[in-house]
């Protein structure tokens, strides 16, 4: 989930009012009859003045009127966080993997730093875990009864799939005891949620 204003974009003569979303690698404009989608990658020159972020591309120039938010979104534009960094991983926090992960992340985990190999569930800091079906979800009172203080359970489930929704995610963590604190696009097909054991039970 990224950050959204409502504002307006120009394009040239035209102007179009409508939500505007900053994601992790896209700036999304969403209007009642005009709806645009720009990758980070796609921008030539980024720009914040006025009030307004101002982006060239191949097709043109554009104008999102975001407000006070316009210098902040350019930092986080052409200064993206790397996954790693959103999901609080640091040089030497310790990590442990339950379930199957994609290489790129096991290679960003390495380039990070972070304690993977060798780490007990006694050592995990953060802990993710993938939710490929109903029986992972079966799993998650089970990892949530050994966490202990300030420990993190990421919960890593596929987008779009009515096998395993948000809705399920969030109710099975909950039920756990846990509170969801934050939401991390994962990769283009999947989500993180972010639990941790609420403060007043550590």
């Amino acid at each position: 989930m990224g950050n959204e204003v409502t504002g307006a974009v120009r394009e040239g003569k035209e102007r179009h009012e409508g939500r505007i979303l900053l994601e992790t690698s896209e700036l999304l404009f969403r209007g009642p009859h005009y709806r645009l989608k720009i990758a980070f990658v796609e921008m030539r020159a980024v720009q914040a003045a006025n009030g307004e972020l101002r982006i060239d591309t191949k097709d043109g120039a554009l104008a999102f009127e975001v407000g006070t938010v316009a210098q902040k979104w350019r930092e986080k534009i052409l200064h993206p966080k790397t996954r790693v960094q959103k999901l609080g991983v640091k040089d030497g926090t310790p990590v442990r993997l339950l379930g199957d992960f994609d290489a790129d992340f096991m290679k960003e985990l390495k380039s990070s730093k972070a304690n993977v190999g060798g780490v007990s569930p006694s050592e995990a800091q953060n802990i993710f875990l993938a939710i490929d079906g109903k029986s992972s979800l079966a799993t998650i009172a089970k990892h949530a009864r050994r966490m202990k203080g300030a420990e993190v359970l990421w919960l890593v489930y596929p987008k779009g799939k009515k096998e395993v929704t948000e809705n399920d995610v969030l109710g099975a963590g909950r039920k756990s005891g846990l509170k969801d604190v934050k939401v991390v696009g994962f990769s283009p097909t999947h989500t993180a949620l972010k639990f941790v054991i609420p403060i007043g039970k550590r």
